[in-house]
């Protein structure tokens, strides 16, 4: 935390709630959870590159000593922090569209994907995406816990989720650019927690 904000001092101002985020990630993957990431448009894209930092080894190689794979395969694989991109759910995503309704789809993909083990994180500068809230409302029917990375500004984000990140912002490119730092941190540490050694 203290080169993160070492380089992004204003994030002091959201300091204990990115801790608040970090402990709640840890937690659905130390209860066997799994990660649901959705955001529209640069968003989007952050939820793809959230999910291949988990997915791999980010900044630790995360050997792979797991017996059930054969020896001379477990070189070649790296351990894996259970994450979904909904944004990648391209055949889902524009048949739904299509066929039901165009707000819904993270909210259908949340339905099919979401535990009560799981995390559902929904990514939006404003905080008030309508397809994004959705979907946090669906998760949060099931009993998934959620996270919300949004600008500084109040939001139905702030209202639905556990933990909000609403870092010091409103311009959208402005808000982007405090989330990148502020998912890196996060999936660093997580997986400084799990693959340490």
């Amino acid at each position: 935390m203290k080169t993160l904000l070492t380089r992004y001092p204003a994030l002091a101002s959201c300091q204990d709630k990115i801790q608040a985020a970090l402990a709640l990630l840890i937690d659905t993957y130390e209860r066997g959870g799994k990660v649901l990431v959705c955001g529209n448009g640069g968003s989007a894209a952050d939820s793809e590159h959230i999910v291949g930092e988990l997915m791999k080894g980010f900044m630790l190689r995360r050997p792979v000593r797991d017996d059930r794979i054969p020896a001379d395969l477990r070189d070649g694989l790296q351990g894996a922090l259970p994450a979904v991109s909904l944004p990648s759910q391209s055949a889902i995503l524009s048949a739904f569209a299509n066929d039901v309704d165009p707000r819904m789809v993270y909210a259908q993909l949340v339905y099919g994907y979401a535990g009560e083990k799981d995390l559902v994180i929904g990514i939006s500068t404003s905080g008030n995406s309508a397809n994004v809230v959705d979907a946090i409302r669906v998760a949060k029917a099931l009993g998934a816990r959620t996270l919300a990375l949004t600008g500084e500004k109040s939001s139905r984000l702030m209202e639905l989720c556990d933990v909000t990140v609403n870092v010091p912002a409103c311009e959208t490119y402005q808000v982007q650019e405090y989330h990148l730092p502020v998912y890196h941190y996060l999936c660093a540490a997580v997986e400084a927690h799990f693959f340490s050694e």
